[in-house]
């Protein structure tokens, strides 16, 4: 039987978890990559379950407590990132405080403690109207260039040029099929270089022309949203 290289990571994914999963049953305290892999795995199987991204990262939360893991591991692992398969797609699921805030970080005297409200996204820098066109839901992860979005998303990609939503990393927003709502967006920060997504800029952003060119592919391409007089760069010519 041949497998791919995600099947094969998979796999050993989830060996590792059933490695936990038997030394737990037996009343063993587990290690770190012992609870990385059964909190890993736990995203995985939620997904493959069909739910969604946020409900398989809740259910990952509540799988070990600082109680079932070695001295010193909740302080260790504060984090973990996975990839699965959603219905809507593959999404990055980060599980963070994976141990319920037990950790002996969060314990020693005079730690100051994060409040439980939601972190807040940064501040909008502009917001555009997107309607899903598709048959299915589709899924925009939080630092995704929001401008190479999937094409059967319509909404102002001029106005998205260099920019991703206005969430916490981790999050994403979903578009159900046949809905509109609007979006919040910001720049994108650091360096400014996008490689990969779509490959409509796999590059500079800032770059002379860049914007241009990004706009005549996506046009290309059959992207909605690019109107006639979008290939107009903004831009100083270079």
């Amino acid at each position: 039987m041949r497998l791919t290289p995600t099947e094969r990571d998979r796999l050993l994914l989830f060996g590792a978890a059933e490695l936990a999963r038997a030394r737990r049953a037996r009343g063993r305290l587990l290690n770190v990559p012992e609870a990385t892999a059964l909190i890993a795995d736990t995203v995985c199987e939620a997904a493959r379950d069909g739910a969604r991204l946020a409900e398989a990262v809740a259910v990952a939360r509540m799988v070990l407590g600082p109680g079932d893991v070695l001295p010193g591991v909740p302080d260790v692992v504060t984090e973990i990132h996975v990839e699965a398969v959603f219905d809507d797609g593959s999404r990055l699921a980060v599980v963070s405080d994976p141990f319920g805030g037990g950790g002996l970080g969060a314990r020693a005297p005079g730690a100051v403690l994060p409040g439980a409200e939601a972190i807040p996204g940064p501040e909008a820098a502009c917001v555009v109207t997107v309607r899903n066109t598709a048959p299915v839901p589709v899924s925009v992860t939080s630092h995704f260039h929001f401008f190479e979005a999937n094409p059967r998303l319509d909404f102002d990609r001029a106005a998205a040029y260099g920019m991703r939503p206005a969430e916490p990393a981790g999050s994403s927003t979903r578009f159900a099929p046949g809905t509109s709502c609007e979006v919040p967006l910001v720049p994108i920060g650091g360096d400014r270089v996008v490689i990969g997504f779509a490959g409509l800029v796999d590059g500079p952003l800032d770059a002379p022309g860049a914007r241009r060119e990004a706009l005549r592919r996506a046009a290309a391409c059959g992207y909605l949203g690019v109107g006639p007089d979008d290939d107009q760069d903004l831009e100083a010519a270079p």
